[in-house]
């Protein structure tokens, strides 16, 4: 359990990305930001919101980090935390039950065994706790492969085409269908990108729910929280941004 100080202005909140907002991507927070986040939990309600994992998270944040916030979400909500107490681990095997998992991947198995590419390896489907990352080469293939791989897929459209026919295959179970990176997909129910966890601040709770990210831009992984009706969207540049930021709007 936390012991936070109450702060002046309850009814305000900021929620903030990890990545290029409190850190350098993958980086350690640093001393100035961790200074800054303490005294704004003296103004406002603070709360995080990654995509990565807890785990992770406690990597770049630090140990305990769910107890220096009164909000900690992990995995964009699938994990909760309210002043360092866990309301709820949720997962997409959990969400969708095991037949309609078992249903995806024998689906995505065999699409993939008919599948006639220059190169397969290995780790074809993998399992996460909020969706199911899918790699039509296999996560296993080397750095060359996979650069290789990325320019026969745009060429020749895979991932899109195995899109299409997955959304067509499961259009009961209302997914959504992620393009990213070189050589993978991701596979998640809609919804559970990060405006996720605004269901754990209550309306009634909140006059001003601010958010602040770096990849606000149409389909980068803030965008949808950042434009959601109930949010105030805040675009930073960098860990240094934000601070900048912070102090103009509650610090100054």
């Amino acid at each position: 359990m936390s012991n936070l100080p109450t702060p002046e202005n309850p009814r305000i909140a900021a929620l903030f990305d990890v990545d290029g907002t409190l850190t350098i991507p993958r980086g350690e927070v640093k001393e100035d930001m961790m200074e800054t986040l303490k005294e704004l939990r003296k103004k406002i309600t603070i709360g995080i919101v990654g995509g990565s994992d807890l785990p992770k998270q406690e990597e770049q944040l630090g140990k305990g980090i769910v107890n220096e916030v009164v909000w900690n979400f992990s995995q964009n909500g699938l994990v909760a935390y309210h002043n360092g107490t866990l309301l709820e681990s949720n997962s997409i095997a959990k969400h969708l039950g095991e037949d309609n998992i078992k249903r995806i991947v024998n689906w995505v198995m065999k699409y993939l065994a008919d599948l006639d590419i220059p190169v397969k390896r290995g780790t074809f489907i993998e399992f996460r706790s909020g969706m199911l990352n899918i790699s039509p080469i296999g996560r296993d293939c080397s750095r060359e492969e996979r650069n290789e791989y990325e320019k026969f897929d745009l060429e020749h459209g895979i991932r899109t085409k195995m899109v299409a026919a997955m959304k067509e295959e499961f259009k009961d179970l209302d997914m959504t269908y992620s393009i990213g990176g070189q050589i993978s997909f991701d596979v998640f129910p809609t919804g559970w990108d990060k405006t996720y966890c605004l269901q754990y601040l209550k309306e009634s709770d909140y006059d001003e729910i601010h958010f602040f990210g770096d990849k606000t831009f149409q389909g980068g992984n803030d965008y949808e929280i950042f434009t959601h009706e109930r949010t105030i969207g805040h675009t930073v540049t960098s860990p240094e941004d934000t601070i900048a930021q912070l102090k103009k709007l509650f610090l100054s």
